[in-house]
């Protein structure tokens, strides 16, 4: 079962629909926190169109919704307040958004990272397990790969909790 402190941060992991937000999103309803909802995603095409239509109906009404693409810790670091749930779905989705736009990938990691303890509300980080399967052909794909690993485990430092998820099954792996 999930620690439903008010305060901290966790990252839940998974593959694609293992029920790693329907786990994040139940952890924060149930936490009685004001909840505010930062989603990375972009609308770029009718099947993300519908992958963020699916998420929104999911969610209760009452949540406040952020759509941030690129510049999450400043955006975590406005949004963030004591009494306040934050659930991040997801880091993978950056990650992307990133690459796509020339970021600096690094820069923006020590960002994050540098933004993480400065929260003092409870952040719920989502992300895609990607680095369980073959490695990918392409560059892209593989410098991808690399950086969500990179992340991951820069996060699961930093985290109070870390929970992965298959199956809609949550196993904690750290707190």
């Amino acid at each position: 079962m999930p620690d439903n402190r008010k305060t901290g941060l966790v990252l839940v992991l998974g593959g694609a629909r293992s029920g790693k937000s329907r786990f994040s999103e139940t952890m924060l309803a149930q936490s009685g926190l004001d909840v505010h909802y930062v989603a990375t995603a972009e609308a770029l095409d009718g099947e993300m169109n519908e992958r963020i239509a699916h998420h929104r109906a999911s969610r209760p009404a009452q949540w406040a919704t952020h759509e941030i693409p690129l510049d999450l810790p400043q955006a975590l670091l406005a949004i963030d307040a004591p009494g306040r749930g934050i659930l991040v779905d997801c880091l993978t989705l950056w990650i992307t958004n990133l690459m796509m736009a020339g970021r600096d990938i690094g820069a923006a990691f020590d960002a994050l990272a540098e933004a993480c303890p400065k929260l003092r509300g409870r952040v719920v980080f989502v992300s895609n397990e990607v680095g369980l399967g073959i490695v990918p052909e392409h560059r892209m794909a593989r410098d991808f790969r690399d950086h969500a690993g990179r992340l991951h485990q820069r996060i699961a430092a930093l985290a109070d909790e870390v929970y992965f998820v298959a199956a809609g099954l949550p196993l904690r792996m750290k707190g």
